[in-house]
């Protein structure tokens, strides 16, 4: 097209820097009374569980530019990342997303360190609760699946848990195949890669609002 490199990292740059300014106007969780309870029902009504505003997992999305520090980069799987942590709705909306740790972090210790974590001992999404996975502590305000079910209660409690949270697991295969670059992996700096993580988030909630598929 004429244009050289340097030339569309900048466009790159500035514009996934534009639309990540819309974060606040596309990404949020539930925000009043209503539509806590339109997520309550929302999760009820698709998996049978009550009082859910949320399921939380992360998900790793490959870089190549790390810097000086790029081993910390590296995750478990031994390619380097960036290790994204997502709330996401029953619907497939993303209403929380953290992109800023390096791939050797580990799931609980970026919820531990997350504004949501505080948000939720506070009380502010109060009675809603968070379904999480077993790397979670579980919690009065994250529930996560038994480890060694005994009962038939609760076989049936991981059941319905492991149905709800899949929702989770469906919004990171929507969402990577929505925009290839975050399977394929991110070519830019990493503080830029951060920014079209987010910006990518808020253009795939733009897309579920619009159901476009």
């Amino acid at each position: 097209c004429g244009i050289s490199e340097a030339s569309v990292s900048r466009i790159v740059k500035e514009t996934s820097l534009e639309i990540a300014k819309l974060r606040p106007d596309y990404i949020y969780m539930p925000r009043n009374r209503e539509e806590i309870r339109s997520s309550f029902s929302g999760f009820y009504d698709s998996f049978g569980f009550p009082t859910i505003i949320g399921a939380i997992d992360c998900t790793h999305i490959k870089i190549s530019g790390q810097g000086p520090d790029g081993e910390i980069y590296r995750n478990r799987k031994q390619f380097f990342s960036i290790n994204a942590q997502v709330i996401g709705s029953h619907d497939l909306k993303i209403q929380n997303v953290v992109a800023r740790w390096p791939g050797s972090s580990h799931d609980s210790y970026i919820f531990n360190n997350s504004l949501i974590k505080t948000k939720m001992e506070r009380g502010e999404h109060y009675p809603g609760v968070l379904l999480g996975d077993g790397g979670y502590k579980l919690e009065t305000y994250l529930l996560t699946p038994f480890r060694n079910p005994e009962t038939i209660q609760q076989q049936d409690y991981n059941r319905i848990h492991i149905r709800a949270r899949n929702c989770i697991e469906r919004l990171f295969g929507v969402w990577k195949r929505r925009f290839p670059c975050l399977v394929f992996g991110l070519r830019t700096k990493v503080e830029t890669s951060l920014t079209v993580i987010v910006a990518c988030a808020v253009l795939h909630n733009i897309c579920v609002s619009n159901r476009d598929a």
